[in-house]
């Protein structure tokens, strides 16, 4: 039998990109990986520099390599760079290309072509797409943005608190990056959240266990995602017990969303109208797959047709990292071993299939 000459062609080479090219490599096929970024860490550098991930040590890793260090700590943004930067040396005979940005995909037969901003075009058996959403920032329309003269950001390009220093600043979302920023600019700036439902807070240790604990052995993290649509509704702030006592203690304060902006400022919901510096946006994040636009696999809304990261427009198409795409964990360091284990052995099938290997 032959094997197949054309490779796995992986887009992005974060967490969801390695933990892809070790599936397929282990798998029996070439995987490439293609990484816009100087490093192979996806896109942790860019995170704001006092982020810690949500989960300990012992649930913040890829399959089968433990994170280094206490495993109930919580490591910090440079530890889980470095802890990818390990891993991804550890990939012996994956090829990992920096640096280099695609620009769309097309189709080729039963494979694909894709082609980098730089000119260049590779032939793929099949595509990961594994590119992550940081570098799309989901910024929803708000009423009277455009006459505003103050800043308007999102949480994507915050770094520190002390640029907003003696600034009154509104913070708008009610997830974990939200609060983590609101509460560390409450020490510099005149803060506020603004959000459309009440901040509900979950402790992070329950039992003398961190919650994380609870997912994995309740089965929680491997829920349908039809399911954890019915018994959560909104975000959930993971809370080590400071950032909802700040929040009782009106510390860190919240309002409704306010219903839209003026001149320099903002109208609340009471008619209020407040002067404003600065608003950031802590509002989600967008799946970055426009380089697929153009191959038909995108809906309305730009958004991937698929079914647990499996494209339901393209055989020989799948993806990695998508919030909510199989599971609680998809898109977290613990969760996309998993979801690769899931679709890279049909993607390999049919890739040896196309080459002829096996009778597809």
């Amino acid at each position: 039998m032959d094997t197949p000459t054309d490779p796995i062609v992986i887009v992005g080479g974060g967490q969801s990109g390695l933990a892809a090219a070790r599936e397929v490599r282990a798998n029996g096929l070439r995987p490439v990986v293609l990484e816009a970024g100087a490093r192979a860490v996806g896109s942790w550098p860019d995170y704001y520099d006092s982020l810690t991930v949500f989960s300990p040590a012992q649930y913040s890793a890829l399959d089968g390599v433990p994170f280094p260090g206490d495993p109930d700590h919580y490591p910090h943004r440079d530890e889980v760079v470095a802890y990818l930067e390990r891993f991804a040396s550890s990939l012996d005979g994956v090829e990992i290309r920096t640096r280099t940005r695609v620009d769309r995909v097309e189709a080729d037969g039963r494979g694909f072509v894709v082609h980098t901003v730089d000119g260049n075009a590779l032939h793929a058996g099949g595509v990961v797409a594994a590119s992550g959403s940081f570098s799309n920032p989901h910024e929803p329309p708000l009423a009277g943005r455009e006459r505003f003269t103050g800043e308007v950001m999102h949480v994507a390009g915050y770094r520190e608190p002390t640029k907003y220093a003696g600034k009154r600043v509104v913070v708008v979302g009610g997830g974990n990056s939200a609060i983590q920023v609101a509460h560390e600019l409450t020490a510099h700036a005149d803060v506020t959240l603004a959000t459309l439902e009440p901040v509900q807070f979950l402790p992070q240790i329950h039992n003398g266990h961190d919650v994380h604990y609870w997912t994995d052995v309740t089965g929680f993290d491997r829920l349908p995602p039809e399911w954890l649509a019915r018994l959560v509704s909104g975000p959930l702030v993971s809370d080590d017990g400071v950032y909802g006592a700040a929040y009782a203690a009106g510390a860190l304060s919240r309002r409704p969303m306010f219903e839209r902006f003026d001149d320099d400022g903002v109208i609340w919901t009471d008619g209020v109208r407040e002067q404003v510096d600065t608003v950031i946006l802590a509002t989600g994040y967008l799946p970055s797959v426009g380089y697929l636009r153009g191959l038909g696999a995108l809906d309305a809304n730009g958004l991937p047709c698929h079914t647990g990261g499996i494209s339901t427009t393209h055989p020989g198409l799948v993806y990695l990292g998508l919030e909510f795409q199989r599971s609680f964990a998809s898109n977290t360091l613990r969760g996309v071993a998993v979801d690769a284990a899931y679709v890279i052995p049909p993607l390999v099938a049919y890739a040896a299939g196309a080459a002829g290997v096996v009778g597809l």
